[in-house]
């Protein structure tokens, strides 16, 4: 990585709170703007307003290479997620939930009982339930806005950095042909994505979109594209693209697979990230939304750049030998 990517993880691995998140936006484009390029920022409304870090011509460009920038709530459990095994994404999701209601259950019946202790039964039931739905709404809350977890190297630092590297590598005369966007409210539920994608209806419909997201912990290097992305030869350049060296691995995923972030809002997106592999789970990702994401291996960022202007060159070499 460039000492401009290590200063991401030294000084802005936060990007929660508004303050850091315009901390991080106005450094951010400082540095593409000494890079050449012309960034601004796009905002949307809503509860939570976004605000998306845009470099390039989205109406124009024939790839876009995208990562969420906000960080997300620590939690006491991580973000289990195994792509390409449904049985297991939905068995730890089913945990979590039946690990949720436990507790509200629990305070429930321990408030109502304690209560019909101390008051003879004339106070309980209601007053044990509203408790149990006020930790269930607060349950609920902190994960999509609690305290922000301090360490955020895989998730989405990895990609912001990966992100960071291309457009500082990519010669200038293929700038014409990508957009580079850094998302925000991914972690509210891709809000960022869905505003820019509802404002860039063509973006949305035509572009290629790869999308950067926890790429710095595992090493295979996945790629899962949209259904229209698997029946079209972007699949060939993808692979001929981003090619595997030494321990780290590529792979495109043409069967079954699924990865949930912000190409979902894209007709063409590509899904990235990293994953390791057990004879349990199959291919599987971990430590994400806890402390323990502090993983950022270099050579992910290394591959993943060389391969994204692999990519550029053999779109914009492709589109000048149709026209």
């Amino acid at each position: 990585m460039t000492n401009t990517s290590r200063e991401v993880l030294e000084k802005f691995e936060i990007r929660k709170s508004k303050k850091e998140k315009e901390a991080f936006r106005a450094w951010l484009m400082d540095r593409l703007t000494e890079a050449g390029y012309a960034p601004h920022r796009e905002g949307s409304r809503g509860l939570w307003p976004s605000n998306n870090v845009v470099a390039g011509n989205p109406d124009k460009a024939k790839v876009l290479l995208t990562a969420h920038y906000d960080t997300c709530a620590v939690l006491p459990f991580p973000n289990f997620i195994t792509p390409r095994s449904f049985f297991w994404y939905l068995m730890y999701q089913l945990l979590i939930t039946f690990a949720l209601f436990a507790v509200v259950f629990a305070v429930t019946f321990g408030v109502t009982f304690g209560l019909m202790v101390l008051t003879d039964g004339e106070i309980g039931p209601g007053i044990g339930a509203l408790a149990g739905y006020a930790v269930l709404i607060f349950g609920l809350w902190w994960m999509l806005d609690g305290k922000a977890n301090r360490h955020s190297a895989n998730d989405n630092t990895s990609g912001v950095v990966t992100l960071l590297e291309t457009a500082l590598a990519l010669p200038e005369e293929l700038r014409k042909d990508v957009c580079f966007v850094w998302f925000d409210n991914e972690e509210r539920g891709l809000l960022g994505s869905r505003a820019f994608a509802k404002r860039h209806k063509d973006a949305q419909k035509k572009a290629l979109v790869i999308n950067f997201d926890c790429v710095g912990d595992g090493d295979s290097l996945q790629f899962f594209p949209a259904k229209k992305v698997k029946k079209s030869d972007a699949v060939a350049l993808l692979r001929q693209s981003y090619l595997s060296a030494g321990e780290k691995t590529t792979e495109v995923v043409t069967g079954f697979g699924f990865y949930p972030s912000d190409q979902a809002a894209f007709v063409h997106g590509v899904g990235v990230c990293a994953l390791k592999k057990s004879k349990l789970f199959g291919w599987y990702m971990d430590r994400i939304h806890t402390k323990r994401d502090t993983v950022l291996d270099e050579t992910n960022i290394d591959l993943l750049r060389a391969g994204t202007v692999r990519l550029v060159q053999a779109v914009t070499t492709k589109e000048e030998t149709h026209a």
